[in-house]
């Protein structure tokens, strides 16, 4: 069975519900409303390019998505975000304490979860968990702390989108490859293959938000405009631009801006054309992509025991396989 076939008919057969109802049902509609379960598949794949099977790793896999959609729930709420993947968020449907709750009960089920595991590196592996999960929170910390920033730099940039969507990827393969008992070069270097390639990820989601077809994407472009956030494209902006070019990009990167939606996405797209904020985005996924490519390849496996995670690696992002 294909991992994406096995992860889909792994969580069709796992209930969160219980009781009390009012605790339970809104972890059970979160996890109903997950997407392609990406970070399940890492996992799987990883423990399997390396021998193990897909039945023995599936509480972690279980486990690693019940996390990511707790910190999605709760990033929703910080958020005050109406909907998730075009439903009603829980603190909308429900109310902000019982995102809250709901929310703490699902990270206490990750860990019930990865407990279930039969593996000699079980204190690694949860060491490992314990480290992504911290990480993801330093990340959503610093996004934070950016908000109020006008002097935030693309290595800084670059470490709060590692450690909020990266780690995340990189843990889950690391989770893996420990359940199938890698040698530890190859665990690090799977390690270095999810940072980088979430990176990749994120900066794409940043060009693709300026730049991506509305029709393609389901949801408006340039939300990020919208919101003032300081993702790469205004920060690399800031870099190449002029001193005038500056400060009118300042000027509307503010909450005291009155521009029109519509103007305002088109003024900022204006000035990103004019430094060629795309082609140095889009360079910098490359990097990115080559870093992580070159960690996988540097795995001591056979070429076709990599193939799986390759071909997810180039499917994340786009690219022919």
């Amino acid at each position: 069975m294909e991992t994406a076939a096995f992860v889909k008919q792994l969580f069709e057969q796992t209930s969160f519900l219980d009781q009390p109802e009012s605790l339970y049902e809104p972890i059970e509609y979160t996890m109903r409303l997950s997407g392609k379960r990406l970070r399940p598949q890492l996992l799987i794949n990883a423990a399997v390019m390396f021998g193990g099977t897909p039945e023995a790793v599936a509480p972690a896999a279980v486990a690693i998505e019940t996390f990511h959609n707790f910190t999605l729930l709760h990033d929703d709420l910080m958020d005050k975000a109406p909907l998730r993947r075009g439903n009603p968020t829980v603190h909308c449907k429900w109310n902000p304490n019982v995102a809250i709750l709901s929310g703490d009960a699902m990270l206490v089920l990750a860990w019930k979860h990865l407990l279930q595991l039969q593996s000699d590196n079980l204190h690694d592996i949860l060491t490992t968990f314990n480290d992504t999960a911290i990480g993801v929170m330093e990340g959503q910390q610093y996004d934070m702390d950016f908000e109020s920033r006008h002097d935030v730099s693309i290595p800084e940039y670059i470490e709060m989108i590692r450690l909020k969507t990266a780690v995340l990827l990189a843990g889950a393969l690391k989770i893996g490859a420990l359940c199938a008992n890698a040698p530890a070069e190859d665990i690090e270097r799977i390690y270095r293959f999810g940072n980088h390639i979430g990176i990749a990820f994120q900066l794409q989601d940043d060009l693709l938000d300026a730049y991506g077809d509305t029709a393609t994407l389901g949801k408006k472009t340039g939300q990020d405009i919208l919101d003032n956030k300081k993702t790469f494209l205004p920060l690399k902006a800031l870099e190449l631009a002029s001193p005038a070019q500056a400060e009118a990009l300042r000027k509307i990167f503010t909450t005291e801006c009155t521009l029109s939606d519509d103007e305002k996405i088109a003024r900022v797209l204006d000035l990103y054309n004019q430094l060629d904020i795309r082609r140095y985005t889009q360079d910098e996924i490359d990097n990115q992509f080559s870093i992580a490519d070159e960690a996988l390849e540097s795995i001591n496996l056979p070429a076709e025991k990599k193939a799986t995670l390759k071909q997810l690696a180039q499917g994340l992002l786009g690219r022919q396989k």
